[in-house]
């Protein structure tokens, strides 16, 4: 991995974009290692949750790399995003286990995202956010004209394309955008606290659970019955049991992960 560095402790791993002379931003390489440490972090069964964040303190992501596509014909560019939907961003939308982002500066066009693509956002007081594309002739191509309205609402959603503008970290939190923002400082160490509450519970459920609150979002797919369908296999799992054991005896939950 020369673009992305992982480190792995109490259950929780960090994946970190390591392109800081170029803030960070996301070129097929990187994107293609994303997908491989995502697929292997997914994998591991020590792994329970997944922070993903920028190095340095400018950028989380600052973008997508145009110098890579700016030659691109109509049959190229559509390629270009099919492959980073299934590659990374669909992808990580997807992942059984939480992925949260942890948005430590400029997170812009694929680096927003990016982070809208991860389960949740942590955001540090300096990140500004944006999908900057239309400034180039272009639309958001890596799923951002679709999570930032279900996130933000059309309206604002519509805004921010058209304008291409920045929001503050002040102004993502009211939006809905990012869930907390703190000092860049405290920024890591609180997003791990989170995901240390979250290693505490059942990864079953937790499975099942974003897989039914993603349903929502898919045409053709009755949320509900997902939700119903995985209710219902829930009670045929070792952390069910142990889940209502547990309570039933009065002590802390010890779950298997099956």
């Amino acid at each position: 991995m020369e673009n992305i560095l992982i480190e792995k402790q109490d259950n929780i791993a960090i994946v970190t974009i390591n392109r800081p002379t170029k803030l960070n931003a996301l070129n097929k390489a990187t994107i293609q290692e994303l997908h491989e440490g995502f697929k292997t972090l997914n994998e591991d069964k020590s792994v329970k949750v997944i922070i993903i964040t920028g190095s340095g303190e400018k950028a989380f992501v600052a973008g997508a790399d145009i110098s890579e596509f700016a030659d691109f014909s109509v049959e190229n560019g559509g390629k270009l995003a099919a492959e980073g939907h299934a590659l990374l961003f669909d992808y990580v939308q997807n992942l059984n286990k939480p992925v949260i982002a942890a948005v430590n500066g400029f997170a812009l066009g694929g680096g927003l995202e990016l982070a809208m693509s991860c389960h949740f956002r942590t955001a540090s007081n300096n990140a500004k956010m944006g999908l900057p594309e239309v400034t180039l002739g272009v639309i958001p191509g890596y799923g951002g004209t679709q999570r930032l309205a279900q996130l933000v609402g059309k309206g604002r959603a519509m805004e921010m394309i058209m304008t291409a503008g920045m929001v503050d970290a002040a102004t993502a939190l009211s939006y809905g955008l990012v869930n907390h923002v703190v000092s860049q400082e405290e920024l890591l160490d609180f997003t791990k606290g989170i995901a240390s509450k979250i290693v505490r519970n059942s990864s079953v459920a937790i499975s099942k659970a974003i897989e039914a609150v993603n349903a929502n979002y898919i045409d053709g797919i009755n949320g509900f019955e997902v939700e119903i369908k995985n209710f219902g296999a829930c009670f045929g799992t070792e952390d069910f049991k142990e889940g209502t054991t547990a309570f039933l005896e009065k002590r802390k939950a010890v779950f298997p992960g099956k």
